[in-house]
């Protein structure tokens, strides 16, 4: 009966991978895989992450399912280093899910269950997100937001786009540090759509994955935390991947944010039904280790300390990358001003193939990198590798 099956495509990215580590030279440099890389290339774990395990093993009770809902005080901890202010005392759904990608798939098979037809969703953004909301028996309706040869949001474009967007329709929004394009909107901006999001009676999705790698943690949050002030329901999808350095412990959370608590104990229990179908329960060892460093304000001190250094090792990356690639690429200045661990350049398909031929360089055909993949002391070599094409 397997017969009845065709072979699927790899993963154009996890194929990367494969290929980066078959790749025997010296001096090969990975800029594709999106985790962020110190300056010995390695993926650290997060002082506090360490001591919060270390409590962890010391003090734990039990390893008892925790329900479909997950860790309460974990989604609470979570929601207000999130929405701040914004979020306080508002009536909110929320559940634990296995990373981010767990929060999206189950916003888009809460959206089907509603009656949501199309989702809106910016071009470029990360592949994952159509395929998900697509899967979930959702139809995605594109609308231009990053262009690449100029380097600059199509905000024009983009409102003119989502003002024929029908009432009840879905938007996916990036919070901050958005993937591929490293590009966000300003602070009017925010203001404008969540304004428009309102008007019209559309439902944002908001996915935010990489809260304190562009200007800083409440920063990250800010356009958010404006949404939220402005429009009466909304889906959040939180990743604790790259924030706290939770990789492979699948760590997130979906909240729903309702115009009332009867309303948002409808959405509950229907993301928990949704869930035990799916999952059943959420993995619990990332959510511990966030609740506690959290909740603890020598652990969140060190913890904000660790992230505003991977911070700034990043925005000091992407100047020397700016002040360089730009002496081909005027546009590339922008790479000064994007924000978090991507940005897109303007290349076509054979001059990544030849970068990654001659130079060992490895990035998806796109010509996205990850800046965080960069140590300091191959910045010079890459740029010189990029100007030669």
């Amino acid at each position: 009966m397997f017969d009845a099956l065709t072979r699927q495509p790899d993963d154009p990215l996890l194929a990367l991978i494969g290929l980066f580590r078959a790749d025997e030279r010296a001096g090969k440099v990975d800029l594709g895989v999106g985790v962020y890389r110190d300056e010995t290339g390695a993926t650290p774990i997060f002082r506090a992450v360490k001591e919060a395990e270390r409590r962890l093993v010391e003090t734990q009770p039990t390893k008892a399912y925790i329900g479909p809902e997950g860790d309460a005080l974990f989604l609470e901890r979570l929601w207000t280093l999130t929405t701040g202010e914004a979020g306080r005392g508002r009536a909110t759904a929320a559940l634990q899910t296995p990373g981010g990608s767990g929060a999206l798939r189950l916003a888009a098979d809460l959206m089907a269950r509603m009656g949501t037809k199309g989702v809106w969703l910016g071009l470029p953004s990360w592949p994952n997100h159509a395929s998900i909301f697509k899967a979930a028996g959702l139809d995605v309706i594109t609308y231009p937001f990053f262009d690449i040869p100029s380097q600059s949001v199509q905000f024009d474009r983009m409102m003119e786009a989502l003002s024929g967007a029908a009432a009840g329709d879905a938007v996916l929004l990036h919070a901050s540090c958005h993937n591929p394009t490293g590009a966000n909107l300003s602070a009017d901006q925010w203001r404008a759509v969540s304004d428009l999001i309102a008007a019209r009676g559309l439902l944002p999705l908001v996915d935010i994955a990489y809260q304190g790698y562009g200007r800083g943690l409440d920063e990250d949050a800010a356009g958010l935390r404006t949404l939220l002030a402005a429009v009466p329901e909304a889906l959040v999808a939180v990743s604790c991947s790259k924030s706290f350095g939770l990789y492979r412990e699948r760590t997130g959370a979906i909240y729903a944010a309702c115009s009332n608590p009867e309303t948002a104990l409808s959405v509950r229990t229907n993301l928990a039904a949704l869930a035990r179908t799916s999952y059943s329960m959420p993995p619990d060892h990332g959510a511990a280790i966030v609740s506690m460093i959290l909740g603890d304000e020598a652990l969140k001190a060190d913890w904000m300390e660790e992230i505003e250094t991977m911070r700034l090792r990043i925005t000091s990356i992407r100047e020397r990358l700016a002040a360089g690639l730009s002496r081909r690429w005027q546009v590339l200045t922008a790479v000064r001003e994007q924000e978090g661990m991507f940005s897109l350049l303007p290349l076509e398909e054979a001059d990544v193939l030849k970068l990654r031929a001659e130079h060992a360089i490895y990035m998806p055909t796109s010509g996205r990198i990850n800046i965080a993949g960069l140590k300091s002391a191959e910045v010079d070599a890459v740029i010189e590798k990029f100007l030669s094409l």
